[in-house]
């Protein structure tokens, strides 16, 4: 599927084409609130960080899921918001 994410490090949106699946995401069901990190994704070498509500997910160069140990807090302060 594709979709548009924000690439900070480019700063600019960008489309890419992207398969979300079990081996390569992991979903946190426990959001309340709009900017929570509800999904991170492993994608070539990258993490792509998703918030709950209606932002773009966020590209994240030379990280990983298991880099990070799945914690959405550490997402998040990757993304530059407070824990």
């Amino acid at each position: 599927m594709e979709i548009t994410i924000a690439n900070p490090q480019k700063g600019r949106l960008e489309s890419i084409d992207i398969e979300f699946s079990d081996e390569n995401t992991t979903w946190f069901k426990d959001c309340e609130k709009d900017d929570e990190v509800y999904m991170i994704t492993d994608l070539e070498g990258c993490l792509l960080i998703s918030q709950f509500g209606y932002y773009y997910p966020v590209l994240i160069y030379d990280e990983s899921r298991t880099g990070i140990s799945y914690d959405k807090n550490k997402a998040r302060e990757l993304i530059g918001l407070q824990v």
